[in-house]
């Protein structure tokens, strides 16, 4: 469906077709139309499949059309600082020809320009909940006139502890509000607050939330931990790389990789919990304009980032939760374009490989024709628990009778003497 055909005002269609978005993805044609009409939604698709528009543009289209005013009337809850900053930036692009004001709240920085901002009257504000509830409890903003609600990334916001926050902020909300919740998985705590907070909603699922987004290539390098660093060399060297996030497990370790990074000559930064704020937008700016070629984060980046024509991520290494993987290779082939994925593997890390093509549902190639391959790793658990049955078929033969070695006392073929010592009288 073209997005002319979604009833939006005029000045979002034209922004729009500027960027070069004619057609809507999957979860923007259905998710649009129900909340243009005030709906409460659950929406859920895979990473990469715009999302954000989804809810953003409606949102825009209604506050266009109610004309200018100062009245606070949408806020957007997000789990991250990337994420909520990335969310108002698109805001912010959509709505550039409409007279909508929108500002962001997030912790980690210094409230004050953020107090300033609120004072100019936004009509839109994308919110992470801690700070939002300080600046409430300090008489800063009130949420009387909210009438539009969106908590993104719900199941997140569970996992990092955030959903009685969440819950406080929406007992400040008025009752007569429409509300749209985003999460990737429905754990308990979650149907409780779509119980709790949304009226008959209804459910926009547009495939499985693990699965991977089809245009993604993906390849495995099986790799000894210790010859990491050389095949990385090796790709950057062999692969057509335009620009990539390299993920890897620890802040340490990715600091690591950007100095090896800089040291071979490449652009690079590196972001991670321990760089401010500011730094890291600093960094994902200078991705995103070409500045520097690689970015070296840890999973603090692996949701939230949205940068054109990323051309591949690599796994240094690989993680341990299948959303985590999906979510890091969803930062390439954005919008529809499409992208690669490199991962790296040694033995330690095939059964995360192996829980993560079983909750995908397919088997990600191995690619072999590399100098650093793995032959001889050693076995795995799982390596050794699916051969249970044929070592346990070589302790018999044909007949049926055991082929290994009788057992013998650890003293002798005789055993231990069991006659109790005796003692002579008098010696």
């Amino acid at each position: 469906m073209l997005f002319n055909e979604l009833n939006l005002v005029d000045p979002i269609l034209e922004v729009l077709k500027k960027k070069g978005y004619l057609e809507a993805t999957a979860i923007q044609e259905q998710a649009i139309p129900y909340i243009l009409e005030g709906r409460d939604l659950i929406g859920s698709s895979q990473t990469g499949t715009g999302k954000t528009a989804a809810f953003a543009l409606p949102i825009l289209n209604k506050l266009a059309l109610d004309g200018k005013n100062k009245d606070l009337k949408a806020l957007i809850l997000a789990p991250t600082r990337e994420l909520a900053i990335q969310i108002e930036e698109d805001i912010h692009t959509y709505g550039n020809l409409t007279k909508v004001t929108s500002t962001i709240i997030y912790g980690g920085v210094s409230p004050i320009k953020q107090i300033h901002k609120l004072k100019t009257g936004p009509n839109i504000i994308v919110a992470t909940p801690g700070r939002l509830l300080d600046l409430i409890s300090k008489g800063y903003l009130n949420l009387e006139l909210i009438d539009q609600l969106v908590i993104d990334e719900a199941d997140r916001m569970l996992d990092m502890g955030m959903i009685h926050e969440v819950r406080k902020i929406i007992s400040k909300l008025p009752e007569k509000r429409q509300t749209m919740l985003f999460s990737a998985t429905m754990p308990d705590e979650i149907k409780n607050l779509v119980s709790d907070s949304l009226i008959d909603p209804v459910d926009v699922s547009i495939s499985p939330t693990s699965s991977t987004v089809d245009k993604v290539k993906q390849k495995i390098y099986l790799v000894d931990k210790g010859d990491k660093v050389a095949l990385l060399q090796h790709l950057l060297k062999k692969e057509k790389i335009s620009s990539a996030i390299i993920f890897a497990r620890t802040k340490f370790r990715a600091n690591d990789i950007n100095e090896l990074l800089q040291e071979y000559g490449y652009t690079s930064d590196v972001i991670h919990g321990e760089r401010s704020q500011s730094a890291r937008q600093r960094t994902i700016r200078d991705l995103k304009k070409g500045n520097i070629k690689f970015l070296v984060a840890t999973d603090l980046a692996s949701r939230g980032l949205d940068i054109d024509d990323l051309s591949h991520v690599i796994n240094y290494d690989l993680t341990s939760i299948p959303e985590t993987y999906v979510h890091r290779i969803g930062r390439t082939a954005r919008a529809g374009s499409e992208g690669i994925a490199l991962s790296f593997c040694d033995s330690e890390e095939k059964r995360f490989l192996r829980v993560i093509q079983k909750t995908i549902g397919k088997k990600i190639d191995v690619e072999k024709d590399h100098p650093y391959h793995l032959r001889d790793a050693k076995p795995t658990f799982a390596d050794l628990e699916s051969s249970r049955e044929e070592r346990q078929k070589k302790k018999y033969d044909i007949k049926g009778t055991s082929t290994g070695r009788k057992k013998t006392s650890r003293r002798g073929k005789k055993g231990p003497s069991r006659k109790p010592k005796t003692f002579k009288k008098g010696v």
